[in-house]
């Protein structure tokens, strides 16, 4: 007696238990709700109330409930059999609960059985979480090339990315090593066999290989090798999720040759240029230079033709003044050659005049013979008179000689004088032309003083403006060995 009520306490504990850590309901062999705990109450958000009496069914989404199997799952627990398993239920407001549960029937003392007793756990958090996962998954494998292994390398099976990507059947690789995708030199080598023993020792490997497919086709693939463990943290198999990227480390590998290619001829012409800028540096330091010994000898002529300039002015004025006076001085000469001929009138009449006065002494004389005594005085005064007109006729005409020789003095003096206008009026105006000319030499010259320097300036800016270009052609060259090796990196 104190057995079987330890026994009935026993199993009076495990059921509160089970109450306890479970969400119990109780159902009528035709699916009508008896009860239910407040575990299994707060699972799908109902009351007792809106449940007790109620079928099952509703909490089974409408398909279910009206198929075929929806019958079957009743039948067999009235037939005394027990159903486990996850089960998808809907709560109060159409909410999805996900339930791992056990549907067990209680039996009569004749083994029939009298109502079902559920007992469940609400898994709906870790089916989501697992149905997140299959879904990764799933979208790995639609997505990559999957292959699992062994631990010692066996194939064990390859999803058909895998499959297309190396040109193998599953027949094919199933059961034999992973080894059949490695170059032969370097399937004993130490890496191959370290690489296998990271992967037994827990350790990932990822990176880029070189693998080979059906026909010794060579493929790269990026690929991560995944260890996966059992329910102790041991590795059992090995994932490979692998993306082919053969085009790509193709396109890489001619980018790398082409790289090689471009930078060589590049690295050329830097080097080129760079001699090109030392050697129109050393030409424009040797152009300043030059340019600079222009401008001072600008500067020195356009000193001297300033000098030369000064001086055609003084002898322009020179000239003028020549010019001048020799004007002056013909018209004195016109005004004595003028005299000349008034003073050869005046004689002209001074020689009449002793001619008439000669021709009255003549008479005179005649006139006294006639007279006899009467008139001999008179003769000899007539006489005198005579001898004086005769003195004055010589000495009018030793003037008029005198005369007639500064007449043609004078007309000789006008004529050199005329001879030195003109010469001085020609120089006066090749002077004046001269002087326009240096005047404008001047201008000239002092425009190209000043061009030269500003070309000396520009030189030197040339100048320095190549160096710059030198420091520049350097850092691009170095820049140039930079990117090259990045680029070099970039298509490996």
């Amino acid at each position: 007696m104190f057995s079987q009520l330890s026994k009935k306490s026993d199993a009076e504990a495990v059921l509160a238990s089970l109450d306890r850590s479970q969400a119990v309901i109780e159902f009528n062999m035709d699916g009508t709700i008896l009860a239910a705990n407040g575990n299994f109450l707060e699972t799908v958000g109902y009351t007792l109330g809106e449940i007790k009496g109620k079928h099952h069914s509703m909490f089974v989404e409408k398909a279910f409930r009206d198929s075929p199997q929806y019958q079957d799952f009743w039948n067999t627990l009235k037939n005394g059999q027990f159903i486990r398993t996850q089960f998808k239920r809907i709560g109060k407001d159409g909410r999805e609960v996900w339930l791992e549960a056990s549907y067990n029937p209680v039996l009569r003392k004749n083994g029939t059985p009298r109502k079902v007793i559920k007992y469940a756990t609400d898994v709906t958090a870790q089916k989501r979480q697992y149905a997140d996962l299959l879904g990764q998954i799933n979208a790995i494998r639609k997505s990559q090339a999957v292959i699992e292994f062994n631990l010692d390398g066996t194939i064990l099976t390859a999803n058909e990315n895998f499959l297309s990507t190396v040109g193998y059947s599953l027949q094919e690789i199933e059961g034999k090593h992973h080894s059949i995708f490695v170059e032969d030199g370097n399937r004993e080598n130490s890496e191959y066999k370290v690489f296998w023993e990271k992967l037994r020792n827990g350790e990932f490997q990822t990176k880029q290989w070189k693998r080979i497919g059906k026909g010794n086709r060579i493929i790269w693939l990026e690929a991560s090798y995944n260890p996966i463990y059992d329910l102790n943290g041991i590795p059992f198999k090995v994932v490979k999720f692998a993306t082919n990227v053969t085009d790509q480390v193709k396109l890489l590998t001619d980018l790398n040759k082409m790289i090689d290619v471009n930078f060589t001829e590049i690295e050329a012409a830097i080097s080129q240029s760079d001699s090109l800028a030392l050697s129109v540096g050393s030409a424009a330091g040797q152009t300043f230079g030059n340019v600079q010994t222009v401008a001072a000898s600008a500067e020195e002529l356009s000193a001297s033709i300033g000098e030369i300039s000064h001086s055609m002015v003084k002898s322009q004025s020179a000239t003028d003044r020549a010019v001048e006076q020799t004007l002056s001085a013909d018209t004195s000469a016109q005004r004595l050659a003028q005299t000349a001929d008034d003073m050869g009138s005046i004689l002209g009449l001074i020689q009449s005049i002793a001619a008439q006065i000669n021709l009255l002494a003549l008479n005179a004389t005649i006139e006294a013979a006639r007279a006899g005594e009467a008139g001999k005085g008179f003769a000899v005064v007539a006489n005198e008179v005579k001898n004086l007109a005769g003195q004055a006729a010589k000495a009018t005409e030793q003037i008029g000689h005198e005369i007639e020789r500064v007449r043609s003095t004078s007309h000789d003096v006008v004529c050199a004088l005329d001879g030195v206008t003109s010469a001085i009026e020609a120089v006066r105006q090749n002077v004046s032309i001269t002087a326009s000319a240096v005047e404008e030499q001047t201008a000239v010259t002092r425009d190209m003083s000043f061009n030269m320097q500003s070309a000396a300036i520009a030189v030197e800016t040339i100048t320095g403006n190549i160096a710059q270009i030198s420091a520049a052609i350097s850092q691009s060259a170095n820049a140039l060995l930079k990117t090259r090796d990045a680029a070099q990196i970039l298509a490996r």
